[in-house]
């Protein structure tokens, strides 16, 4: 593709990102996130209670709270602090069937949402996009606990390979950066997995990287800047009482969600600037034939 090509399938990303109400489908989005968090948290501490490492949820959750605004961790904590104790088997019996649905709600208006940036009309039957919405909740689960568990197992593993193999100190000062690299990763194949498999249209795997290598870089971005809004600029305790950390998570996945949407929408653009360069090239291709018959 030429710089031209995508210089103006940049342009075409920033209208359809007006056009296709990017920022409706994002309010949407965030409020299902939103309804479906809690549920989808208490599934994951009854499935993580029975994983080898001590504390693995815990962690977790010290984790997200690292990249969630702040007071999110404060605010899981409080609601999460006795359901695992109590009933893990449980959740994972009788309220396994609802969680999955609530779940699944959000993948499924993604879903909607995916189909609109690529401007498809989805024909799938309603079994089958509830049965996608679902499987995608899986894969992003486990990519996500793949990533998060990378932080939280990567020290304990640097010390482990540093002793049993008498590394340097080079090798522990690369360490951080190397797992917190591995844990980006990861967090890039869960987007890519999204953009390939949620929207009813025929596509490479690989040409949904440049969507979300720019999804993931903002998204990193988006989180320590409103980390820093939130820490020395907004007072959300102050306008919303307690619900002051439910508005900031808000506030952080509609963003998130919007950034996410917009990625789609650049690989849409992208995809048909590919499509159209094949067809010239495949269009010019006789007109060349018959030039050189002409010659000869």
């Amino acid at each position: 593709m030429t710089f031209f090509s995508i210089r103006r399938a940049l342009i075409n990303t920033y209208r359809d990102l007006l056009k296709d109400e990017t920022l409706e489908a994002a309010a949407a989005l965030s409020y299902y996130a939103l309804f479906g968090a809690f549920p989808a948290l208490i599934l994951s501490s009854a499935v993580l209670a029975h994983f080898p490492v001590p504390d693995f949820f815990q962690d977790a959750l010290v984790a997200i709270g690292r990249v969630a605004p702040p007071g999110t961790l404060q605010m899981l904590q409080a609601a999460l602090k006795d359901i695992p104790a109590k009933s893990p088997g449980t959740w994972l019996s009788l309220g396994t069937l609802g969680t999955l649905w609530v779940i699944s709600s959000t993948f499924d208006q993604l879903i909607e949402s995916l189909d609109a940036a690529y401007g498809v009309q989805d024909s799938r039957p309603f079994w089958k996009t509830r049965l996608l919405a679902v499987g995608l909740a899986a894969m992003t689960a486990f990519f996500l606990m793949c990533g998060i568990g990378t932080m939280i197992i990567g020290p304990r593993a640097c010390q482990w390979i540093a002793a049993q193999l008498s590394f340097s100190s080079p090798f522990i000062l690369v360490w951080p950066y190397l797992h917190w690299g591995v844990a980006v990763l990861f967090v890039m194949l869960t987007v890519e997995t999204i953009y390939f498999l949620a929207p009813q249209v025929k596509q490479r795997f690989v040409s949904t990287l440049p969507g979300a290598v720019l999804c993931v870089a903002c998204w990193i971005a988006l989180s320590h800047l409103l980390g820093i809004y939130f820490r020395h600029f907004a007072n959300y305790n102050r306008t919303y009482g307690t619900l002051g950390g439910v508005m900031a998570v808000m506030t952080w996945l509609y963003w998130g969600f919007f950034i996410l949407l917009a990625g789609c929408e650049l690989n849409s653009e992208l995809e048909k600037e590919r499509n159209a360069s094949s067809s010239s090239a495949r269009s010019a291709l006789p007109r060349n034939r018959r030039s050189s018959d002409r010659a000869a």
